[in-house]
């Protein structure tokens, strides 16, 4: 796998989940993946009016298209999802539904952090279908931090039992999604996409 975003969707002022974020930028860009951040927040989309295919070329929002870009050119996708009353964050999934054919014929994984102990895996079973709905590949592993002020420092870096065990998870994980980044690139090489 060469290229990977990471997508993160929080629109709080006191965002905890951006530190996963960069957690797994660093450590997939460690093992030499080229992760980029892509901040729902930062980006700034409306609320989803128009997808991106429902515009006319060239006539979409600036930030939009060159979204648009990096989702087409990237190997796989990774999923920095936090927990919001059971349910996804509503900046992550409006950024995700701006795109449909651009998600298509990847993988995708999810890394999932709650502020409590259940450490966000029922977003992470709200999103793996949609995801799949969406025409991405969701791997079976996935990295879920509980308690994650006590897992990851303001900087992203592991502290106390929560991060150890974030640590020892995360090999796993990388492997299988970069594993599943190859095998859909090398069959993408062999036979096209049917559409």
């Amino acid at each position: 796998m060469k290229k990977l975003l990471v997508l993160y969707g929080s629109y709080r002022s006191d965002r905890a989940g951006i530190r996963l974020a960069d957690y797994c930028v660093r450590r997939f860009g460690g093992r030499g993946v080229e992760a980029e951040l892509i901040d729902a927040k930062a980006v700034g989309l409306p609320m989803l009016d128009r997808m991106y295919k429902e515009y006319e070329p060239g006539t979409a929002p600036v930030a939009m298209q060159d979204l648009a870009k990096k989702i087409e050119a990237a190997d796989a996708f990774l999923f920095v999802a936090g927990e919001y009353n059971w349910g996804v964050q509503p900046g992550l999934k409006n950024l995700t539904d701006h795109f449909l054919e651009q998600w298509f014929w990847r993988p995708a994984a999810l890394a999932t952090y709650s502020a409590g102990r259940f450490a966000g895996v029922r977003a992470g079973q709200a999103w793996h279908p949609t995801l799949s709905e969406m025409g991405m590949v969701v791997i079976p592993s996935m990295i879920s931090v509980g308690q994650i002020t006590q897992t990851l420092d303001e900087q992203g870096q592991p502290i106390g039992s929560g991060g150890a065990a974030l640590e020892r998870s995360f090999g796993k994980f990388a492997d299988e999604l970069t594993w599943w980044a190859d095998a859909a690139a090398a069959q993408k090489e062999r036979v096209k996409p049917p559409y």
